[in-house]
């Protein structure tokens, strides 16, 4: 019996956050399927170098540290990726920041609420921005996408985070501009998706789920009984760039073991 490969030979992939956590694991899943991959990281430079030298060097995988706060930040890391492999076939939206304590609004600073629209929501317009002129110019295999974008969301985008509105606001944003951007780009052949992800175990998140009181009381609001894996995250943002996803288009797709279902 013949199986079914998820499988992107030779495709070029921009993944951002790569270095560690959700990124990390999705930069290496890319590459068993045979595409090149371009990460960005900020600070984690060994991390990162190791990342590459584990996915078989800089034929296949390169590694670009740039911080991503602004427009012209994501401009500017879409050009290195795609000086580095010569085009750009898909998009992972991966990077962000959840400042951990609680913050509420009569108390947040301005100063936390600009940082986190900066990272999180102000450079992803520079990034998509810039990988939609950069597949405009570029043919597509016939009856192949154009090119595929996955934004990664939240469940807090979705249902909103009481002390945590700075980071809900931009999730939820990313979910908007998904539907905003599947209408306008797939008569021209892109794909864009999104991928809501719950809570996952990774450093982000590490101190909240090992709170001996917070952490099974997070695992109590999700029916599956546990956070999720990031290869759990990574495996369905991979589906979403591949063919078998073609017809996907505007999509939210939810992977949190069913926790916004219970909110």
């Amino acid at each position: 019996m013949t199986g079914v490969s998820l499988v992107l030979e030779d495709k070029v992939v921009l993944i951002t956050g790569g270095s560690r956590g959700i990124g990390a694991e999705t930069v290496r899943l890319f590459k068993q399927a045979g595409a090149r991959v371009a990460f960005n990281y900020r600070q984690a430079r060994e991390r990162a170098e190791a990342l590459v030298a584990e996915c078989g060097g800089a034929g296949r995988c390169v590694a670009i540290e740039q911080d991503l706060s602004s427009p012209q930040d994501g401009r500017a890391l879409v050009a290195a990726a795609v000086a580095a492999f010569g085009r750009l076939d898909a998009l992972v939206v991966n990077h962000g920041i959840w400042p951990p304590h609680d913050a509420p609004i009569a108390e947040m600073a301005e100063t936390q609420w600009r940082q986190t629209m900066g990272i999180n929501l102000d450079s992803v317009f520079g990034l998509v921005q810039a990988t939609v002129a950069q597949m405009d110019l570029q043919t597509p295999p016939p009856g192949e996408a154009r090119g595929h974008i996955v934004l990664i969301s939240s469940t807090a985008g979705q249902r909103g985070e009481a002390n945590h509105a700075d980071y809900a606001v931009t999730k939820g944003a990313l979910i908007s501009l998904t539907k905003s951007l599947s209408s306008e780009l797939a008569p021209r052949g892109i794909r864009v998706n999104c991928v809501a992800p719950g809570w996952v175990t990774t450093e982000m998140s590490a101190a909240a789920l090992g709170h001996p009181e917070l952490g099974p009381k997070i695992a109590s609001g999700i029916p599956v009984g546990r956070p999720g894996t990031t290869r759990e995250i990574a495996g369905p943002v991979l589906f979403l760039c591949t063919p078998l996803a073609g017809f996907i288009s505007g999509e939210v797709l939810n992977v949190n073991g069913g926790a916004v279902l219970v909110g």
